[in-house]
């Protein structure tokens, strides 16, 4: 009986002394992340829509592809020269076509008759809208790619990650494959 009770005592004892044996720590250990953190900020492609909105081109240089800006305005500008191009001929034919309607013949159009005014009127007419289609398609465009640029920027791209077309022989039938090879380097 006494050996039954020393040994529980002894048991007890021991459980309870390896209880308070831990000590409990205040401070947590966090791991550091090594990546730099990037802030993305959600409002940069409406920010960067906008100001290409204001003024074509300034969106290009708030996403810092500066040499966007040259090809923006040689796209508005050359659509531009164009409209007022035609606009300018289109005007000289119909002034043209309208004093031979009044009788007058000393006009610069001397060498085409009637039939030929008209025609050039609806050529210039024509090539005047198309010209103006186009400086507000390069206008949106413009408007567009500030937008998907700044959307774009915001990912993480990098040497480690590439996505390319692969031309490889097959070793049986000795044919070129075509092949997208994915790389991913840790």
């Amino acid at each position: 009986m006494y050996k039954f009770a020393f040994i529980t005592i002894f048991l007890i004892g021991i459980t309870n002394g390896s209880l308070f044996a831990q000590t409990k720590k205040d401070s947590i250990s966090v791991a550091e992340d090594s990546l730099p953190r990037l802030d993305i900020d959600p409002l940069t492609p409406a920010k960067a829509a906008f100001y290409s909105a204001i003024l074509p081109g300034l969106g290009q240089a708030y996403n810092k592809k500066y040499w966007k800006i040259p090809l923006v305005y040689g796209a508005i500008g050359t659509s531009m020269y164009f409209y007022i191009d035609n606009n300018k001929k289109y005007h000289d034919v119909r002034d043209a076509y309208k004093r031979r309607l009044e009788g007058y013949n000393d006009d610069d159009f001397e060498y085409l008759d009637d039939d030929r005014l008209i025609a050039a009127q609806k050529f210039y007419q024509r090539n005047r809208d198309l010209s103006a289609l186009f400086v507000v398609g390069f206008y949106v465009l413009n408007i567009i790619d500030a937008n998907v640029d700044a959307a774009l920027i915001q990912f993480n791209v990098n040497d480690r990650l590439s996505f390319k077309p692969n031309v490889y022989t097959n070793d049986v039938t000795f044919k070129p494959n075509v092949a997208l090879t994915f790389n991913y380097n840790f």
